[in-house]
Parts: structure tokens; C-alpha cells; sequence
């Protein structure tokens, strides 16, 4: 196995890692260690770990294309790593209450979109190239989930029984923002990806 898909299926192993400092355990949610998870100093484990793991996806990626790595496991593992990560995290945000199921159900719609026009190029011999659109839904995603691991960090720093307008702090607003602006470029390259190749879609219908 080379560099580029150990660092792919190291992104993997992460996630249960990052998962496991991010929500109390099932049982004994009022046990100390549950506490400490949900505390500042366990998203921070949970933040460092999430970091890493975004780095490996754009030095694997550097490594397959530079050192002429590419392989049939980093073509088919690297975008279901990007995809466990990203919706993985959202999830555990949406367990603890943070934001709304909706963003899940935004975010996986379009990502079944996109994997299922993917097949059907695949099918038809079609490379689809990564769309700037996407490139940036990415990056907005990853930067929407790190201010979000900092929230209660930075919360601790700010009196909460004086909310910022009447609701929360400042660096709230700034998450939500953050987290309204990724589903709006979740739907918006969704939609650009099913334009630019909706013609794959047609010829499917037509055989």
C-alpha cells in the first residue's frame, strides 16, 4: 500500500477517534469522563484530530498526483473518506443538538447525486473533472465544522448569561452563518453538477 492510501485510510480510522471525543458515551452520560468530552479540552482533542484528518485528504491527494500514485483504492476510498468525514462530524453536531437534521439531509442528497452521476459516467467510459463549485462547498464544509469544534472553547471565554443580542454569543452567529453559507453551496454546486451533466442523465433514460 503506498503513502497516499495509508494517509486515505488513516482519514478513515480517524473518525471514530474524532467521534468518540465529540458525544458522551450512551451509557453513563453523567460519569466524569462524559463530562470531559464535552468540555473545552475534549473538542479540543476532537478539533486536533479533525485538522489532521482534513490534511491527509489534500496531501493524499498531492502525493497520488505527483508520485504517479494513483490506484484503483485511492479512486474508489479517497471520496468515500472526504464524504464519512465530512457528514460524520455533521452527525455528531446533530446529536448533540447544535444544528438541524435538515443540514444532514442537504448535505447527503447531494452527495447521492453526485455519486450516482459518477456511476453513470463510470458506466459510459465519462471522466467528470472536480468542479471549483465543489472545491469550495469542501472547504466551507471543513471551515464550518472546525468553528463549530471551537464554539464551547471560545464560549468559555464569554459570559453566557449575557447573550449577544439576545441570542447567544458573537461566535455563534459566526457558526451559523458559517454552517447557512455550506448548505447554500451544497445546494447550489449540487445544482451545477446535475446541469453540466444532465445530458448522462438523458442517454440513461434513453437506453
Amino acid at each position: 500500500m503506498n503513502i497516499a492510501n495509508k494517509l486515505t485510510l488513516s482519514r478513515i480510522i480517524m473518525i471514530p477517534v474524532i467521534l468518540f471525543f465529540m458525544l458522551p458515551l450512551p451509557f453513563g452520560k453523567d460519569t466524569a469522563f462524559s463530562g470531559f468530552i464535552l468540555s473545552a479540552p475534549g473538542r479540543i482533542i476532537a478539533l486536533i484530530f479533525f485538522i489532521i484528518a482534513a490534511l491527509t485528504d489534500l496531501l493524499d491527494g498531492m502525493f497520488a498526483r505527483k508520485q504517479g500514485l494513483v490506484s484503483n483504492f485511492g479512486k474508489l476510498f479517497d471520496p468515500i473518506a472526504d464524504k464519512l468525514l465530512v457528514l460524520s462530524v455533521f452527525v455528531a453536531f446533530t446529536a448533540l443538538g447544535r444544528i438541524s437534521t435538515y443540514v444532514i439531509v442537504v448535505i447527503a442528497a447531494r452527495e447521492f447525486l453526485v455519486t450516482g452521476i459518477r456511476q453513470i459516467a463510470v458506466d459510459r467510459g465519462v471522466v467528470i473533472a472536480a468542479s471549483w463549485f465543489g472545491k469550495i462547498k469542501t472547504l466551507f464544509q471543513i471551515i464550518s465544522l472546525i468553528a463549530l469544534m471551537f464554539e464551547p472553547i471560545i464560549v468559555q471565554w464569554i459570559d453566557p448569561a449575557k447573550p449577544f443580542f439576545g441570542y447567544g454569543t458573537p461566535w455563534t452567529y459566526v457558526c451559523d452563518i458559517l454552517v447557512a453559507v455550506t448548505v447554500l453551496l451544497t445546494v447550489f454546486s449540487g445544482l451545477d453538477y446535475w446541469l453540466k451533466n444532465k445530458n448522462l442523465l438523458r442517454g440513461s433514460e434513453e437506453a
